[in-house]
């Protein structure tokens, strides 16, 4: 079981790895990032020497709404694995597309490569598009995250048990004897299992089999409401679940130039892109009874970063960004899942800028009265 995460531990902090082409924002501006092994790898050497823990390499496998181009997310996370030394590597995967004690293998392998390094993100799919050109079966909202659970507890059992045995409506073990196991390291029993999503059938999922939680861009009640939730259903099943959240960063010497650049992101949208995206996510709120689905509240400037990574605010200076994310920290986020305009010199700028006084907040952080969100919100 994952251990807690109180307020005297420090805060965690992931970057999303650019391994497909576009950047982090579907948007016509400058952006000095790229999606090859060469820039990649540079900009984890960097990252790990920034106070970042965490990377996490995306799954896509055909071109999709600005990303023409996509590095394999399993394949290019060893590699960032071998040219770090402290930096996790989060490789996301689609249930459906692997058979998860085939992964399991090559997460173990990867974990003995790197010293225990390796960590999954399983991604539920919404991109209807993929599965159809690659021939295979479309599930519906709820039936993709059942399959999605029953994916964790083959990987789990394959990590853990000898000869393991796993009779599921999607995935079978009969005495499946993985060996060698996944690294012993102190703090965790197997690779971290990480999953997002934000509908009820996620959030339920969360709960009972995930590590971790992430959460699509949210304000200080959305986070909360999302923590609570999941922690209940965690708590009746005897568990522990860590959160994530994502958020686009903007720190910039004064609060206006901040914005300013905000503006731009959205003014040169790739309206035509940002439309596509949102016709074919618009089914994974829309297909769940509820309509609490990912993106289903979501307006278009939100889709620009297409993980509503505006929505968590952390635009302005590095000491009004501090501030916010200590208070993401109050609230029960264990780590910052961050994009970035220009990735090299924005991972710099925000190691030596915004995380010192990140830890000095933390220093002194105690429960207590929250931050309230800023009068008008951001934009």
């Amino acid at each position: 079981m994952p251990t807690e995460h109180p307020l005297d531990e420090p805060l965690r902090f992931a970057y999303w790895v650019p391994n497909v082409s576009g950047g982090l924002v579907t948007s016509k501006i400058e952006q000095r990032t790229d999606w090859s092994y060469d820039y990649n790898r540079r900009l984890a050497v960097l990252a790990e020497h920034n106070g970042f823990d965490y990377a996490l390499s995306q799954v896509r496998y055909m071109a999709s709404y600005g990303a023409a181009y996509q590095q394999e997310s399993t394949s290019f996370s060893l590699a960032l694995l071998l040219a770090t030394e402290r930096l996790k590597v989060i490789a996301a995967v689609h249930p459906g597309l692997w058979h998860p004690a085939v992964l399991a293998k090559l997460i173990a392998t990867a974990d003995h490569l790197s010293g225990g390094r390796a960590a999954v993100n399983v991604v539920s799919g919404w991109f209807k598009g993929e599965f159809t050109a690659l021939g295979e079966h479309w599930l519906e909202h709820d039936e993709r995250y059942r399959r999605s659970e029953e994916f964790i507890r083959v990987l789990r059992a394959a990590w853990t048990e000898e000869h393991a045995e796993f009779a599921g409506d999607f995935y079978r073990l009969r005495g499946y004897d993985l060996k060698p196991k996944p690294v012993d390291v102190p703090g965790r029993t197997h690779p971290e299992i990480f999953q997002g999503g934000n509908s009820t059938a996620a959030r339920a999922m969360a709960g009972r089999v995930s590590d971790w939680y992430f959460s699509n861009g949210k304000d200080f009640d959305g986070i909360s409401e999302q923590i609570a939730e999941v922690g209940q259903t965690a708590q009746a099943h005897d568990r522990t679940v860590r959160f994530g959240l994502n958020a686009f960063l903007i720190a910039r010497e004064t609060e206006a130039e901040a914005r300013d650049t905000l503006r731009e992101i959205v003014a040169k949208a790739d309206v035509e892109a940002v439309h596509g995206f949102r016709d074919a996510v618009r089914q994974a709120g829309s297909s769940t009874s509820d309509k609490r689905g990912m993106w289903s509240d979501s307006e278009f400037d939100d889709l620009v970063q297409y993980n509503d990574g505006f929505r968590s605010k952390l635009i302005g200076t590095p000491e009004q960004i501090a501030h916010r994310i200590v208070e993401y920290k109050r609230r029960g986020v264990n780590l910052l899942l961050l994009g970035f305009l220009h990735y090299l010199e924005e991972v710099e700028y925000f190691g030596t800028h915004v995380l010192p006084i990140v830890r000095e907040l933390e220093a002194g952080l105690v429960p207590g009265a929250g931050t309230p969100e800023p009068v008008g919100g951001l934009r």
